[in-house]
């Protein structure tokens, strides 16, 4: 019987902001080969959907930029990726729990921050934890009647000065982008490297030609170019045990389930460090209104607090995102 296929979706989160981490994600489902090319939202329709209506009971897993809002807030976006972790490892009980899962090198890279050294809020922060467990449940119910299993999830986390730090050294954001991809893809690789790997990456900026890229990465495997278009970028990778299939597509989080997940995994850990973030600064500076972090209200909050960074020691270096 054939191995079965790792599909996985890679995404990202605060590529833009000047404050707080930039968050890459990948989610991926151990799926038979006869579905590996099947949509996923479709195999898992009874437990999982695309729609964010608060009276849906199944698990919303879509763009998170249409999921979340900071005036809705979390607990939507909270469920979904609470939900899914769940089924894969079970339900961690504080933010450090989760970050053990997914990252566990990021626990050291923060005692460099005052605002995430001592912060480890116990999960869920905002959804009924009641409601997480009966659709971690359903999902877990669809998944073996499906023939369908998680097969993990991982994520790459800048925090400010890590990315300032990297930034310097290759002159471009967007290669630090590339370089956490990719890291996320050798983690995949490390895990099943022996099955067949399907990776679908949402398309990074205007690039259409990722082949260099990839080759640079891995330059033990053959890279055969499928497609270059402005809607996908296609390439198979052989070499070792297994073929390897990667793409970057336009809009991907709306086109493929694992993509989306991954989208909401990285939104997640973002907005849990940043309340952190937000948390720490408003306990030192009276009266100061909290931030996403985006470029015109990064502005007003550096402005805000910037009378108080001399007596806490705190570095623009450390605070500031470049570029």
């Amino acid at each position: 019987m054939a191995a079965a296929t790792i599909v996985v979706g890679i995404d990202e989160a605060g590529y833009g902001p000047i404050l707080g981490p930039l968050v890459v994600s990948a989610a991926a489902f151990e799926v038979p080969p006869t579905k590996a090319d099947a949509c996923l939202w479709e195999v898992l329709r009874r437990s999982i959907c695309q729609s964010a209506s608060k009276r849906e009971s199944r698990i919303a897993v879509l763009d998170s930029k249409k999921l979340y809002s900071r005036k809705e807030g979390l607990a939507r976006l909270e469920r979904s990726v609470l939900s899914m972790v769940g089924a894969w490892r079970g339900m961690p009980p504080s933010l450090r729990g989760l970050l053990n899962l997914l990252c566990p090198d990021l626990p050291d890279m923060l005692r460099e921050y005052p605002w995430y050294r001592d912060s480890d809020p116990a999960l869920p922060t905002a959804a009924d934890v009641g409601g997480i467990r009966i659709a971690t449940g359903l999902l877990a119910r669809d998944l073996e009647v499906q023939g369908v299993q998680p097969a993990g999830c991982w994520s790459e986390v800048l925090p400010e000065g890590h990315y300032n730090r990297l930034v310097g050294t290759t002159r471009n954001k967007a290669v630090v982008l590339s370089g956490l991809t990719l890291r996320l893809v050798q983690r995949i690789a490390d895990a099943y490297p022996d099955h067949e790997l399907l990776i679908r990456v949402d398309k990074q900026g205007a690039r259409d030609h990722y082949g260099k890229l990839l080759m640079r990465a891995f330059e033990d495997r053959r890279l055969k170019v499928i497609e270059e278009s402005g809607e996908s970028s296609a390439y198979e990778m052989v070499g070792g045990p297994a073929r390897w299939r990667v793409s970057f597509t336009q809009s991907g989080e709306s086109r493929h389930m694992p993509i989306a997940l991954a989208s909401l995994i990285s939104k997640y850990l973002r907005e849990l460090l940043m309340a952190s973030f937000n948390a720490y600064w408003a306990n030192h500076v009276p009266d100061l209104k909290p931030t996403a972090g985006y470029y015109s209200d990064g502005l007003r909050f550096l402005r805000d607090i910037q009378p108080h960074l001399g007596r806490l020691r705190v570095t623009t270096d450390s605070l500031v995102r470049q570029r």
